[in-house]
């Protein structure tokens, strides 16, 4: 009776262990402005996939072996990151664990992500990762310059009422509010940019901000 109940006991243990390794690792995450996406991943490129393929990433602490997803890339630009173009991205191989997948079929993506040490970059399903083609005209001139002006300031996402900034370097974010979809007119349309006196405030507008300019101007 006493090895039964050790028995049980052991293999609850174990199946906690498993289970608590496993939530620890699944994928969970906020939606990012794409400004924020950009301010805080170490590359920014476009670029498309030419090759995929799985591959061996050593092995996790139990000496199970780990697997990744590797994309070959065909960089078209950059817009943050090393000098060296990327040739190729990591990513884990499957959702659960915030693995992401890209089409091989000529599709050019925006890609962020983040650097190892070892130079290799790597992506997750909280990255900001969309096809080019989906991306407003606002967006991707943004990318050159607007983002990076708007970098020391704070996106705050509202998805209810009341909302409020906390500073005067903060933009608040209400797509969700609003327009009830995560991705709306401040995301495609708008950069938080650092005015003259340290405030930050909505921009929209092809041309770069004036020194000094209104909330949502649009020249």
């Amino acid at each position: 009776m006493t090895w039964t109940v050790n028995s049980c006991f052991v293999t609850l243990a174990i199946l906690f262990l498993w289970r608590g390794e496993e939530v620890a690792e699944a994928c969970s995450c906020s939606p990012a402005h794409p400004q924020e996406a950009f301010c805080h991943s170490d590359v920014v490129i476009r670029g498309k996939v030419v090759g995929v393929q799985e591959v061996d990433a050593g092995n996790d602490i139990y000496g199970n072996p780990i697997k990744r997803i590797k994309y070959d890339i065909k960089q078209i630009k950059m817009f943050k990151g090393p000098s060296d173009d990327v040739d190729a991205i990591y990513t884990a191989p499957t959702s659960a664990v915030c693995g992401v997948t890209l089409e091989k079929n000529g599709k050019e993506y925006l890609i962020t992500g983040k650097l190892k040490d070892d130079g290799t970059m790597h992506i997750t399903l909280c990255d900001f990762i969309q096809p080019w083609d989906e991306l407003s005209e606002t967006q991707k001139k943004s990318l050159t310059q607007r983002y990076e002006m708007g970098c020391g300031c704070k996106i705050t996402r509202c998805t209810s009422i009341p909302c409020m900034v906390s500073s005067p370097a903060e933009c608040l974010w209400t797509d969700w509010l609003i327009e009830k979809k995560v991705y709306g007119g401040q995301a495609k349309h708008f950069a938080c940019i650092k005015r003259s006196d340290d405030s930050c405030a909505w921009y929209r507008g092809s041309a770069p901000p004036k020194k000094e300019f209104m909330d949502i101007e649009d020249p």
